[in-house]
C-alpha cells in the first residue's frame, strides 16, 4: 500500500508540473522607458530585485530621442512593453486603454497624493506611478554670480543685463542643451504659466485651435526673446549641444547658467566639480519678479501593460519598489530624486533643498507640460529648433506649433 501511495503521488506531481504556467519557471518583464539619465540607478534597482526574486528577469531599455514614436510603434505592432512610460496628466487618458488600473495596490497606496493626482483616470483609477518627483527651474553657478557681483535675474531685462555682465567677465552666460527636443517643453511651461492665470484652460484653447501666440505677449514676445538671448549668449553651436554638453559646460565652470534641467543633473555636474555651488531659481519670464517661480510635480508616469502575460510578476516588482526598505531608500540614496512616495527621506541635494524652500516661500507654478502630450512636445521642440536654425521665422514657428497642438492633442484626435 505504501508503494502504491508513493507511485500515485509521483504521477500526480508529474501531472501538476505539466499544467504549471510558464512564469512558474521565471517571469520575464520588459521595461521600456524614457529618462536615460537614470539608467545607472534603475540598473541598480533591478540588480537589487534579482536578490529578492532570482527567477525574474527584467529586460530594461531606455532612450530619450523619439521615445513617443518608438513607443507607439511597439504598441501598434502588438509588442507593448510590460512597463512603459508616458507623461502624466493628459497622457494618462491617452494611453488608458493599454495600461493597468492598480488602484488599491500597495504601490498606489504608498504614492504621495500630489503625485497620484497626476495619475488618475476616470473614477479614481490609478494608471501610473512615478520614477521621481521633480523641481523645474534654472541652474546657476553661485560663485560666478558672486564674483561678477550680480544677483540671479528674475526679469527678462535683468536676464539680458546679467548675460552681458557675465560675458564681459569672460564667462559663457548660459548653456542650453537645444539639441534635445525635450529641453524646450521644460522651458516653455514657465512662460505658459505666466501667460495665464489658468494655464490648463489656455492649453486646452490651443488644442482646440481657439488660441494663438500673438494673443499672448508672454509667449509671442517674451518666450522668443528668451530663446534669442540664450542663442546669443549661449553655446557656440546650440543645436549641437545636448545634455552631456550642458553638464560639461556648467560643471566645469565655463557656463554660468543652465536651462531645461533640474535635480536630475546634480550628480553629473558635481562629478565634474564636487565643490560646485549650485543655485536654483525660477525662469525670468516677464518684467514682474513675482512671476519667476520654480515648478514642482511629477511629469512622468510609468505604466503597466494591462495585457501583460506576467502581470502578477510586474505588480510584485512595482509593489516591492514602492514599499520595501530598499525601494523606499532607492529614491534618495541611489537615484538622488524627490521621492514620489510618502514614507521616504528626502535627498540632501542642493537643487532639491532649494526647490523645497522656494516652493514654501514663493509657491510653485503649475506643471503645465502635463497638459499636452509628449508627441506634441516633441513636435513643438522640433519647430523651435527649426527657428533657431533659421529655416523658419517666428511667425512660421508659432503657426507650426499651433497646428501641431490641434493635430496631435486636439480636434483631430
Amino acid at each position: 500500500m505504501k508503494k502504491l501511495l508513493c507511485l500515485l503521488l509521483a504521477v500526480a506531481t508529474v501531472l501538476a508540473m505539466s499544467v504549471l504556467p510558464a512564469m512558474a519557471e521565471g517571469a520575464e518583464i520588459n521595461m521600456f522607458i524614457s529618462s536615460p539619465e537614470y539608467a545607472d540607478a534603475v540598473n541598480e534597482l533591478i540588480a537589487a530585485y534579482k536578490e529578492v526574486a532570482p527567477d525574474v528577469t527584467i529586460n530594461y531599455e531606455t532612450t530619450q530621442n523619439d521615445y513617443p514614436t518608438l513607443l507607439k510603434t511597439r504598441i501598434n505592432a502588438g509588442m507593448t512593453p510590460d512597463i512603459f512610460s508616458t507623461t502624466s496628466g493628459k497622457e494618462i487618458a491617452d494611453y488608458a486603454e493599454y495600461s493597468y488600473n492598480f488602484a488599491g495596490s500597495p504601490a498606489a497606496e504608498a504614492m504621495d497624493p500630489a503625485v497620484s493626482a497626476m495619475m488618475v483616470y476616470g473614477d479614481g483609477e490609478i494608471h501610473g506611478f512615478a520614477l521621481k518627483g521633480n523641481y523645474f527651474g534654472m541652474l546657476y553657478n553661485k560663485a560666478i554670480f558672486e564674483e561678477v557681483g550680480i544677483e540671479f535675474p528674475r526679469t527678462l531685462d535683468a536676464f539680458e543685463a546679467a548675460c552681458e555682465k557675465l560675458s564681459e567677465a569672460g564667462y559663457q552666460p548660459v548653456t542650453t542643451g537645444f539639441a534635445e527636443w525635450w529641453v524646450f517643453k521644460h522651458v516653455m511651461q514657465h512662460f505658459l504659466d505666466a501667460a495665464s492665470d489658468d494655464p490648463a484652460a489656455l492649453v486646452a484653447a490651443f488644442q482646440k485651435g481657439e488660441a494663438h501666440f500673438k494673443d499672448y505677449p508672454v509667449l509671442y514676445d517674451n518666450f522668443f526673446r528668451f530663446i534669442d538671448l540664450c542663442v546669443k549668449y549661449g553655446d557656440n553651436k546650440p543645436l549641437e549641444t545636448d545634455l552631456a554638453g550642458e553638464d560639461a559646460a556648467f560643471g566645469a565652470g565655463k557656463a554660468a547658467m543652465m536651462t531645461g534641467q533640474g535635480a536630475w543633473v546634480e550628480a553629473d555636474v558635481l562629478a565634474i566639480d564636487d565643490a560646485l555651488q549650485i543655485g536654483f531659481a525660477g525662469y525670468p519670464v516677464t518684467d514682474d519678479p513675482a512671476k519667476s517661480q520654480i515648478i514642482g510635480g511629477s511629469d512622468q508616469a510609468l505604466r503597466i501593460n494591462k495585457d501583460s502575460a506576467n502581470l502578477d510578476a510586474v505588480m510584485d516588482f512595482v509593489n516591492w519598489w514602492y514599499t520595501s526598505d530598499y525601494g523606499k531608500a532607492w529614491f534618495c540614496d541611489v537615484a538622488g530624486v524627490i521621492p514620489p512616495i510618502t514614507d521616504a527621506k528626502v535627498a540632501d541635494m542642493q537643487i532639491i533643498q532649494q526647490g523645497s524652500e522656494l516652493s514654501a516661500t514663493d509657491g510653485a507654478a503649475a506643471l503645465s507640460i502635463c497638459y499636452s502630450s509628449d508627441s506634441f512636445n516633441q513636435a513643438m521642440g522640433e519647430a523651435i529648433q527649426a527657428y533657431i536654425g533659421g529655416t523658419i521665422d517666428k511667425d512660421a514657428c508659432c503657426a507650426q506649433i499651433e497646428a501641431k497642438w490641434v493635430e496631435l492633442d486636439g480636434a483631430a484626435q
